[in-house]
């Protein structure tokens, strides 16, 4: 499986196409479905302060070190991340690999990765802030999550996402419908639609790495294989 980071930008890369309706509402949590994709952060009073995205899983089972180091058993390292774009036209990736662990990499972050959870059982998991007080500076970002290490098993890691933002009820995506074959989840497309920050849910299997996430969706850079 091809492990990558971002190495430079390039020119070039089209618009996910937007659209959909608001997703389920209740007082305490918004449940983004395939039948009602999306929600407005900004009609709900919530594009200011931080959005924290919150990603939990089970790793699976407890696994040893075999022969030469490497990992035995079914658990599954996931990593949360995002490709973004700003409205200067600068793009990138935030995640762990390859540390990249703010956008922008320089001055205050207008997101940021908290750290790193190997093993799932992190009370808190891992989690993604983003400075919703400057939604104007935000084009487009895309969260995903990928299977750094051991087998694409979607289903027993039961992984959820979760974003809380400063007022109003949490959005939440769950990464159903498994596809064994595909280490990569696209997990949901946060856009500023003329003011107002849209979120969509996408759960979007791919069947590679952040390379093949950027193809998928036209962001137009240029990878490098990278390590934690």
């Amino acid at each position: 499986m091809a492990i990558d980071y971002t190495k430079r930008p390039k020119a070039g890369g089209g618009d996910a196409a937007s659209g959909g309706e608001p997703g389920g509402v209740s007082l305490s949590k918004v449940t983004l479905t395939k039948s009602a994709p999306s929600v407005s952060l900004t009609k709900r009073g919530a594009a200011g302060g931080q959005l924290r995205v919150n990603l939990q899983w089970s790793a699976g089972e407890q696994q040893s070190r075999g022969l030469f180091g490497k990992r035995r058993g079914n658990a599954i390292d996931l990593d949360l991340g995002c490709l973004w774009e700003f409205s200067d036209g600068s793009k990138g990736v935030v995640q762990a690999l390859g540390n990249a662990f703010q956008a922008p990499y320089q001055g205050t972050p207008i997101i940021r990765l908290d750290g790193d959870d190997r093993s799932g059982s992190a009370t808190g998991g891992e989690n993604m802030f983003i400075d919703l007080s400057r939604v104007d500076e935000i084009r487009r970002i895309l969260v995903f999550t990928f299977i750094y290490e051991g087998v694409p098993n979607w289903a027993s890691a039961d992984g959820v996402v979760t974003l809380h933002p400063a007022a109003g009820p949490e959005i939440e995506v769950r990464l159903d419908e498994p596809d064994p074959s595909s280490p990569t989840c696209v997990i949901a497309m946060l856009e500023n639609q003329g003011g107002d920050l849209v979120v969509r849910r996408e759960v979007r299997y791919i069947r590679g790495g952040q390379a093949d996430v950027d193809a998928a969706y036209g962001w137009g850079m240029e990878w490098a294989r990278g390590r934690k």
